[in-house]
């Protein structure tokens, strides 16, 4: 018998994307919700001249919805690794706090690799967190 699971597992906070909002001007709640391309054109722009940046106000919702349906649940939390990344990116400590010890200590001595391994992160860190979590379900399911 095949049962379905229909819970969906938040991975993303709306709260905290609408923190990001604020400086949503500047891509962050784009990057957040797992959108690097449009992410950057946000940072690039100003948000589309704060036109797209206004009109994310009332997308935010279905940003997390979609976030939600696309990175898996685990016991990293992308809200607390994406805090991590915005204020302490360069020290490495978002992925101390993912278990990448190695790269951690790294970027904490090269100020994360001077700034390129940040802005990678950016691009990449719902990615990272989700494989992670992807992974750990294989090896213990």
């Amino acid at each position: 018998m095949v049962t379905l699971n229909t819970t969906l597992s938040s991975t993303h906070s709306k709260l905290i994307g609408y923190l990001l909002w604020i400086f949503g001007f500047l891509g962050a709640h784009r990057f957040y919700y797992g959108k690097p391309v449009t992410g950057t054109l946000w940072f690039f722009t100003l948000g589309l001249l704060g036109v797209g940046w206004l009109i994310d106000l009332f997308l935010i919702p279905s940003m997390d919805r979609q976030a939600d349906l696309r990175f898996h649940a685990g016991p990293i939390n992308y809200s607390l690794a994406w805090i991590l990344l915005t204020f302490l990116g360069i020290f490495g400590i978002h992925r101390l706090y993912m278990g990448k010890w190695v790269t951690g200590i790294l970027y904490l001595l090269t100020g994360g690799l001077f700034l390129l391994g940040v802005l990678y992160d950016f691009w990449t860190l719902n990615d990272q967190i989700s494989l992670k979590h992807a992974r750990r379900g294989i090896f213990n399911g």
